[in-house]
């Protein structure tokens, strides 16, 4: 299982927000790039980056910081927030992303989006599923709607998507673990989904029982930036794994 550090970007720096509440916001330092090389020098391959003003305002913003990261370091980056059009998808990729993350337009646009998945392929291509009370949420998580998270999922993955990383919003920067019993129970609904798992990871115990229960990856954020997890902890993990 691939643990995947995730940056969250605003006004260019990286951050963290507590359950998705840009009023709630942490600044942890204002060099993205610094962070980034630090997870690969201790051997880390993939990085989430998130550009949360984007997600926000509904186009990209930090596209700058993406060029940079892209062009300095060899990370498999995944960027999401603010992809609404297919230039903005083409631009992501010129940037240097190797995969894009959707998740609004998935749920407003779905046969734009089964589109890009034809022309791009289903490697190319991220889904996010940001769930609030089994329901998806969007727009950088400030609107919920009222379709199902399974449903929502298998629709997709029945289309051929193959990256899926599923967020319960009420856990995310809590610190106070993952969403287990949400993601078994995805998991028992489609036998051959490997579900990448974002929010509430607070350590390596978190960590250890996603990958107990067949998650194919983690994205891991606060727990890193606040010491729960060590650059130690994620280094032992690696070279055992």
């Amino acid at each position: 299982m691939d643990i995947i550090p995730a940056i969250d970007l605003i006004d260019g720096k990286c951050v963290r927000l507590t359950q998705g509440d840009y009023d709630k916001k942490t600044i942890y330092n204002e060099n993205p790039l610094e962070v980034a090389k630090q997870f690969e020098d201790i051997g880390i391959k993939r990085l989430h980056l998130v550009d949360l003003d984007g997600a926000k305002k509904g186009e990209i913003v930090n596209l700058k910081v993406l060029e940079t990261i892209a062009s300095n370091t060899g990370l498999v980056i995944d960027f999401g927030g603010g992809i609404k059009s297919e230039q903005s998808l083409e631009s992501v990729f010129t940037a240097g992303a190797n995969l894009a993350t959707i998740g609004s337009l998935a749920v407003k646009e779905p046969e734009v989006f089964f589109s890009w998945i034809e022309k791009y392929g289903a490697g190319k291509i991220m889904l996010g599923a940001d769930v609030s009370n089994n329901k998806i949420a969007i727009g950088g998580w400030l609107k919920a709607t009222d379709i199902d998270v399974i449903d929502f999922i298998k629709i997709n993955f029945y289309k051929g998507i193959k990256n899926i990383f599923c967020t319960d919003i009420s856990k995310d920067g809590m610190l106070q673990g993952p969403a287990l019993d949400l993601y078994m129970t995805i998991m028992k609904e489609i036998q051959d989904l490997k579900i990448i798992a974002s929010g509430g990871v607070s350590n390596m115990k978190d960590v250890l029982a996603l990958k107990k229960i067949g998650c194919g990856g983690v994205i891991v954020g606060k727990a890193i930036y606040e010491g729960r997890i060590t650059i130690d902890e994620l280094k032992n993990y690696i070279n055992a794994n």
